[in-house]
Formats: structure tokens, C-alpha cells, sequence
């Protein structure tokens, strides 16, 4: 089989209107040549899709490997970090001497967790039987659809990616998995994803490519926290450093989770407790030695001087609003990933309902290379649910096939085609798996739809039954709403615990009828038609408050014949954050408001007046979505949402006792921006 590349050329700067993925003059994804078996279109990978499984399930270089696991690495501040170094070993168990690539993964989570994940799976009896009970188990229709959801990630391949991936290691790599300073066994105060923690990504990657056992290739893996920290070196630039392979990633922080329309989540004080728990858990690989050289003395100081880190501050700007981490700040300029310097090739992979849901196509649009070169996969799921599925017919390869791909290529130099895959592969919501050239879909256009005063006769168990025209309003209508603690049994409560509480049932993933018997909604007329929606949408309202605060959250939903209403997307803001950047939001050539961009910023919070009308544009993480015939889209509007969206106590003093209003006005109309491929 053979395969030919158009030389790398330098990719022309992406303009903010230009559809994800879009090719360019100077070679771009579209009309390269290609001499192989991959077609643009199927997002299982084809011919070529079936050898990269066959290469990771087929017989390996070497039937071993030897795992380091008391690996020390000093930073040039002196801090020693620690790590496991994964090789490939003969049948014997002896170190392969021979110099490979080595792929490294940088994480907070403790390498003891790794080690025991690796342990479980790779028990003789026990792992083969958890893998085949989590690809043969599918409980879909059933009360058990939420929980095969998430044990079903086990045979889509993540936590190769996120551990010890052995099959990797064989066919001729070595691993690098490092403990964050400040995290697991490594010493030093854990920074966040701080300055000195991506210094120390940088030097890790040096040290890496100077050891006798690696050849000089370098490639970033990881899931999450690891996904960014690679996304962090790679705008660094490392030489060494050939490609990027990052699940679950994040290229805006504070909008995606920290203070989404301004608001904390319940997540990241969950997350934090979580993180600073582990970090307390020793080495036992080495436990006597640590105590000899010194190491458990100094790991055990720096725990002291901070034994719960960020976990005071952020208790204290929830209380007070006085700590900058509640605001858009610096703090988070400085780490979020800078995706445009990135120039190695970046494979992506998010989901639409994932805690960093505008970064699975956020990273992607901000990428600045030709397409193939860089890759996006985005299925229907959430943060822990990642590779669901993956490897079944009609979908996508599973996430370590996909992983050992991009590596061969890249690292290794392997023409096997995995640049001509996708660029742009994504689980269409109420569809099925694609595969496409760009993101939006091509043929999509903007579409405005009112928010109504007529009843759809569709909604009788919500607060307010209204719909979505093509027309405004013809007269004033204020309609209350009032908060309430529905949001716990939905989607968003799915979305704020990563997924877990899909566990508990349909409620909590697709049927919002419980959350929207506390909300206001607005339904189309059934689509004649099969209805393409794609891309960033936005939700501008016309609103009041009695009070000086108001909390405000949305969803856009697709309601079926029987009534189940399944959140596509959602979004939240809070009044007083309703200041708009236009230079960072996100315009159609008409003119349309596609995606908002909103300051968050202490100094840019605005006065919020009682029972005085004020405009908010609610900007919705973007998505993908197919309407069949006879299905409706419907527009939630909601006082609150608890627990994905806190507020802080200062602005629940503001907002106490308040009555929040939708005011529909035909001279300050309320309405949806959503891209479309068909009239709605």
C-alpha cells in the first residue's frame, strides 16, 4: 500500500468566519493527492482503520515489557520530580537496549493510581474478562443505558492513553509517566497547570530525548489534565518534541469550567479535594530508599507548606468575591494553552457534553496547520464516558488504535495513511458517525428563531409553553420565572459530575422533561425535513430582575414525537458579566451573532438595574445535530441551574428574593442564532 504526501507547507492563518477545517491555498486537506484505501467520509478509518487495530491486537516487536517505576528527574530549580519509564523487554524480562520514541504523559493523579489501574487490567484472568464484559455489555433503552455508558470507555481504549500502555510499549516505545510537582511522589508545591509546572513539561521532554534509550522523538499523550499540560508544552516548541495526541484537553479554562457565564462550578471544588487527597498518598514502590536519600523527609515538608492547595482561596472568593481566581484574570491567561504557536501534528478528541465542551472545537479552529495534520474526533458524551463505543462497526477506531497511528506517523515516519483520516469525525447528535472536511458541516446557515408568545401545545409541564417562529412577537409579554434545584436531575448535573450521575438514570441524560417543569419553553413546529444543526449558536434574551442579580441558564433541546426533549447544548449568564467582547465573539459575514464572547472580568462587570430590561447574549457551546422528520427544537430558559452553576456569595446577597423576568418585545426581541442546513 502506498501512500503520497504533499510536501509540508506553511498554513495560511485562519480567519475567525472560515469553517473548521476548511482547506487552504497552500495545502490544504481537500484534493491532495492520495493513493490508498481511506475515503473522506468514514469515520471508522477503512481498509486502513482495520490495519491499525490488527497492528495494536496482532502479535507486538517484543512479548514484554520492564517497568522503572523509581525514576528521579531533577528540575533546574532543584525540585525532583518522579516518574516510571515503561520498556520494551524480551521473553526473558531483559530491557530491550535498543533506542525508540518515547511518549510521555505528565499528570496530577498519582502514579500509584496508574500502577493499580495497570495491575487490574492486566491481571491474567481479570483483565481479559473486565475487557470483554465492557465491550459486550450494552444496556441502551434499559434502566442500565447510563452505567454501560461509562464501563464501556474501557474497551474504547482511554485508559491506554491515560496509564501504561503496554501493547504501545511493545511494538517499539518507551513510556514516560511523571507525577506533577507538587502531585504523587514528586516534591515541590503543585501549581495548577502554573508557569514553573510547564517549565517542567519543557525540561522533562529534554531529559526524555537525552536518555541512551530514546532515539529523540518525543510525543505528548494524556487524558484531561494531561491533555492540557501536553497542549501547554507544545506551544513551547520543544525540538524534540514530534506530535500531540490530547483527549479532553482545554483551551479556555475559565469559560469552559471555572466561570462559565460567570459563575463557579461544582466541579472544580470536587475535582480540587480530589487531586489534594492523592497527593498524599506515598510512593510504595520505593519506600525504604525514599527514606534513605532523603526524598519522603523533603515530599513530606513541601505536602506540609501546602496541604490543600488553591482549596483556601477558593473557598475564600466564593465567600467574599475577593480572591481573582472568581474572575477572568491573568491567573488563567497564564494557563491556558497558546493552541495557535502550537506547530507539531495534534490529534484532538472531545465531546459535545464534556466539563470543556467549546474546546473539542476550540482547539482544533485555533490550530494553525493544514488539516490532517491536525485531527478532530468529538462524540456524544461526557468527561468520563470518553471512547464509549469506539471500535464498533460504524465507528470510530478505539482511542489507543487511533493513538498508536498518530505515533507510527509522526514519530516513527510509518505512511499508513492516518493523516487522510477524517479531519473533522464527530458523533451527530440524534445521527450517527461522520467524517468530514470541516466543522461546521458545509451547506449550513445562519437562521433566527423568535422566542413566542403561542403555546406550541407541546410543553404543558413546563412553567411556560411558548414557541420558536420565524417571526417576533407581536405584543409585550413578561413571563416569570423562579429558581429552583431541578437542575440537580439533568443533563447539566450529568455534565458538572463528568458524567457519573448518567448512572442514576434517563433524567440525567436524555429526557429533560423533569428539569423543564421549573423553566420557560419555546418550541418549533415539527421539521418537514431531516435538519442539520451545526456549529456555535447564540441565545440573545431581553430580561429583568426585582433584584440586582440575576442568574440566567438555557439549553437548546431536540424533542421527539413523544415528547422526550434531549439537550443538544447549553450555555449560562449571570447579568451583571453581560459585557460583550466583540473583538473575541464570533460573526457571520450577514452580520449574525454566532458565538459571544463575554469579559468576565472584575472591572467589566456591569450594573444590574431592578425591573429595568436588559439584553444578555447566552452564548451555547457549539455543537452537531441532525432533526428527523416530525422532531421539534425547543429553547429552555431557567432561573438557575444547580449545582453546574454557583454563585458566589456577594451576588447571591444581590440577588435574594429576586422575581427574574423574560420580557418578549417586538421592539427588543428574544431570540436563537443557530446554524442550519434546512428551514426550521
Amino acid at each position: 500500500m502506498t501512500y503520497q504526501l504533499e510536501s509540508p507547507q506553511p498554513a495560511e492563518r485562519k480567519r475567525r468566519k472560515r469553517p473548521l477545517g476548511t482547506a487552504t491555498s497552500s495545502g490544504g486537506r481537500i484534493g491532495a493527492p492520495h493513493f490508498g484505501t481511506l475515503p473522506l467520509g468514514d469515520p471508522t478509518g477503512g481498509a486502513d482503520g482495520i490495519r491499525w487495530r490488527e497492528q495494536v491486537d496482532g502479535k507486538q516487536l517484543y512479548p514484554r515489557v520492564s517497568i522503572d517505576r523509581d525514576v528521579v528527574l531533577t528540575m533546574s530549580d532543584g525540585v525532583r520530580l518522579r516518574a516510571t519509564v515503561v520498556r520494551p523487554a524480551n521473553r526473558f524480562g531483559q530491557t530491550v537496549l535498543t533506542p525508540y520514541p518515547a511518549v510521555v504523559n505528565i499528570n496530577p493523579y498519582n502514579r500509584v493510581a496508574v500502577d493499580i489501574l495497570d495491575q487490574t487490567l492486566h491481571a491474567p484472568v481479570l483483565g481479559r474478562a473486565l475487557h470483554t464484559a465492557s465491550a459486550a455489555i450494552d444496556g441502551t433503552g434499559t434502566g442500565l443505558e447510563g452505567l454501560t455508558n461509562i464501563t464501556k470507555t474501557l474497551s474504547g481504549g482511554v485508559f491506554d492513553v491515560f496509564g501504561i500502555n503496554r501493547s504501545l510499549v511493545r511494538s517499539g516505545y518507551v513510556q514516560v509517566i511523571v507525577d506533577v510537582r507538587g502531585t504523587g511522589a514528586s516534591q515541590g508545591k503543585w501549581q495548577i497547570l502554573g508557569a514553573r509546572e510547564q517549565q517542567d513539561s519543557v525540561e522533562i521532554i529534554d531529559w526524555v530525548a537525552r536518555q541512551d534509550w530514546c532515539d529523540g522523538a518525543i510525543g505528548l499523550a494524556g487524558w484531561s489534565y494531561s491533555a492540557i499540560n501536553s497542549l501547554q508544552a507544545a506551544d513551547k516548541r520543544p525540538p524534540a518534541l514530534k506530535a500531540v495526541f490530547a483527549v479532553e484537553g482545554c483551551d479556555d479554562i475559565v469559560r469552559d469550567i471555572y466561570i462559565t457565564g460567570g459563575m463557579p462550578s461544582a466541579f472544580i471544588p470536587a475535582w480540587l479535594s480530589v487531586v489534594n487527597l492523592l497527593k498524599w498518598v506515598p510512593n510504595p514502590a520505593s519506600p525504604v530508599r525514599d527514606l534513605v536519600r532523603g526524598d519522603t523527609r523533603r515530599w513530606l515538608t513541601d505536602r506540609l507548606k501546602s496541604p490543600a492547595t488553591e482549596i483556601g482561596s477558593l473557598v475564600w472568593g466564593f465567600l467574599t468575591a475577593r480572591d481573582n481566581r472568581i474572575f477572568d484574570d491573568p491567573y488563567f491567561d497564564d494557563r491556558d494553552p497558546q493552541v495557535d504557536q502550537i506547530e507539531v501534528p495534534t490529534f484532538t478528541v472531545g465531546a459535545w457534553h464534556d466539563l470543556f465542551g467549546s474546546s473539542a472545537t476550540g482547539i482544533y479552529e485555533r490550530l494553525e496547520m493544514e488539516p490532517g495534520r491536525k485531527q478532530m474526533l468529538v462524540g456524544d458524551g461526557y468527561h468520563i464516558d470518553v471512547g464509549s463505543g469506539h471500535g464498533k462497526q460504524s465507528a470510530p477506531p478505539r482511542l489507543d488504535v487511533l493513538e498508536r497511528a498518530w505515533f507510527d506517523r509522526w514519530l516513527k515516519g510509518h505512511r499508513n495513511g492516518v493523516e487522510y483520516y477524517g479531519p473533522v469525525t464527530m458523533l451527530q447528535q440524534g445521527g450517527s458517525w461522520t467524517s468530514g472536511p470541516c466543522f461546521p458541516r458545509p451547506g449550513v446557515a445562519p437562521q433566527r428563531l423568535y422566542l413566542h408568545d403561542e403555546s406550541s401545545g407541546t410543553a404543558d409541564h413546563a412553567e411556560y409553553d411558548g414557541s420558536l417562529s420565524r417571526r417576533p412577537v407581536g405584543r409585550l409579554a413578561s413571563l416569570p420565572v423562579q429558581a429552583d434545584i431541578r437542575g440537580a436531575v439533568s443533563r447539566d448535573m450529568a455534565q458538572v459530575t463528568a458524567g457519573i450521575a448518567m448512572v442514576f438514570g434517563r433524567a440525567f441524560f436524555a429526557d429533560a422533561r423533569f428539569q423543564e417543569r421549573g423553566g420557560l419553553s419555546f418550541t418549533s413546529e415539527p421539521v418537514a425535513e431531516t435538519t442539520t444543526i451545526s456549529g456555535a449558536m447564540n441565545l440573545r434574551l431581553n430580561v429583568a430582575t426585582t433584584a440586582h442579580e440575576a442568574i440566567w441558564a438555557v439549553t437548546v433541546n431536540d424533542v421527539a414525537p413523544d415528547g422526550t426533549s434531549r439537550v443538544l447544548t447549553n450555555g449560562a449568564l449571570s447579568c451583571s458579566n453581560r459585557a460583550l467582547d466583540p473583538s473575541s465573539s464570533t460573526y457571520h459575514d450577514d452580520g449574525s451573532l454566532l458565538r459571544a464572547h463575554h469579559y468576565l472580568s472584575r472591572h467589566r462587570k456591569l450594573p444590574v438595574p431592578a425591573d429595568e430590561p436588559v439584553r444578555i447574549d447566552v452564548d451555547l457551546v457549539p455543537t452537531d445535530a441532525v432533526l428527523e422528520v416530525g422532531h421539534r427544537l425547543r429553547v429552555d430558559v431557567y432561573a438557575a441551574s444547580f449545582p453546574r452553576y454557583l454563585t458566589v456569595v456577594p451576588d447571591l446577597i444581590k440577588a435574594r428574593g429576586r422575581r427574574q423576568r423574560l420580557m418578549l418585545d417586538p421592539k427588543h426581541p428574544s431570540y436563537l442564532t443557530v446554524q442550519t442546513g434546512a428551514t426550521i
